[in-house]
């Protein structure tokens, strides 16, 4: 760990070791380490295995919105660690590859790709700055393809399903997201369910972290999961999260000339974690202005020191990691976050991605169904 930092991911505690721990309780083959805190639980002979995961929903999120008493509280059986950085592009690969962000190469919501030397927005396929399609080919999976955890349980003959938003059926909200689960579950035969949905990420961005909003939505999320419990049989249902939330400082990185003059592409990867590229004559000066005007909440490393640091994973670099990673890697530390543009700046309140412990730490929820009332 940097001493820079007082938060670090925990690598053996992480959510790229929870599909480890299934695959391991299917009996396949494991891309990494297994989670020991979800490993006491896969003991018992369940027909479902259930993993949903809500974006956004942090320790910090859970503790200050929801009732100690509740249903989420009262299942929580731990915490342990996002990826580094704590956003939904790196941490959903993880939970769907079982490798660390390194290894996966799907770093955050724009990546650099040296091939075509381009910033894309990896889940759109798009430019970053023009939101143009970055290929006639899917540019992330071409060059940083996986084999996710429900292929490979399918090709050992084991039933598994992705139930998601941006998957066929594309479910539309949170109760046909449930309704799919119940219907799954009630199959003949041993299955793995994996599911995923937007909120409250998706409020607490627009809103905060702490509004009446994000309150409501959580709370309904908590209400439907309870019901959905009741209703299914034989079943193991961990609930989880990608990473925390913060309520943020939002700046737009243009309002800063001195800055924008050293940078030969606008930054990449998350706005609490910006990829840097510097023109070879203006490190230094470079340096001297990033440090000045946002040493108090960023910290600016080199890219020698990232990948010595292991920041993104401590297993095998994927072949291309290297090479997507520019001369510096600004790491949010504090509650400042930098926009590439005005608009998002003004559009955002609630953030992730950056090394704050309330960003970091995320919920092991366990419920057996089968002792659910």
């Amino acid at each position: 760990m940097d001493k820079r930092f007082k938060t670090w991911p925990d690598y053996e505690n992480c959510i790229s070791n929870l599909p480890n721990s299934v695959m391991r309780y299917f009996g396949v083959e494991t891309k990494g380490k297994t989670l020991p805190m979800l490993d006491r639980y896969l003991k018992g002979e369940y027909r479902n295995v259930i993993v949903l995961l809500l974006d956004g929903m942090g320790i910090n999120i859970m503790k200050k919105n929801l009732s100690k008493d509740g249903f989420f509280m009262s299942h929580l059986k731990g915490q342990y660690s996002s990826t580094f950085p704590p956003t939904t592009v790196a941490a959903t690969t993880s939970v769907l590859s079982g490798q660390m962000p390194n290894e996966h190469g799907w770093l955050g919501w724009d990546c650099y790709y040296p091939q075509i030397d381009k910033n894309v927005t990896v889940f759109l396929n798009v430019e970053q700055e023009t939101g143009i399609p970055a290929a006639d080919y899917n540019v992330p999976y071409r060059y940083c393809s996986y084999e996710n955890v429900i292929d490979r349980l399918k090709n050992e003959g084991i039933e598994a399903h992705l139930v998601a938003p941006f998957i066929e059926p594309y479910p539309n909200g949170f109760d046909m997201i449930t309704d799919m689960i119940k219907s799954l579950s009630k199959k003949e035969g041993r299955k793995y369910i994996y599911a995923y949905f937007d909120e409250p990420d998706t409020t607490m961005h627009k809103k905060g972290c702490f509004t009446k909003e994000a309150i409501d939505s959580l709370r309904k999320l908590e209400q439907k999961v309870n019901k959905l419990c009741s209703e299914i049989e034989d079943s193991l249902l961990i609930v989880t999260a990608d990473h925390g939330h913060i309520d943020s400082r939002c700046l737009c990185i243009e309002d800063y000339p001195d800055i924008m003059e050293c940078l030969v592409r606008m930054p990449s990867i998350e706005p609490r974690a910006l990829n840097l590229f510097i023109k070879p004559d203006m490190k230094k000066k470079f340096e001297d202005e990033f440090i000045r005007l946002f040493g108090e909440d960023f910290v600016l490393m080199t890219k020698e020191e990232v990948i010595e640091s292991k920041l993104f994973g401590t297993g095998t670099d994927h072949i291309y990691f290297k090479d997507m990673l520019g001369d510096y890697l600004a790491v949010a530390t504090g509650d400042t976050t930098i926009f590439n543009t005005k608009e998002e700046a003004d559009t955002f309140i609630g953030v992730h991605a950056g090394l704050t412990t309330d960003e970091m730490a995320i919920p092991l929820i366990v419920i057996d169904t089968n002792e659910v009332d």
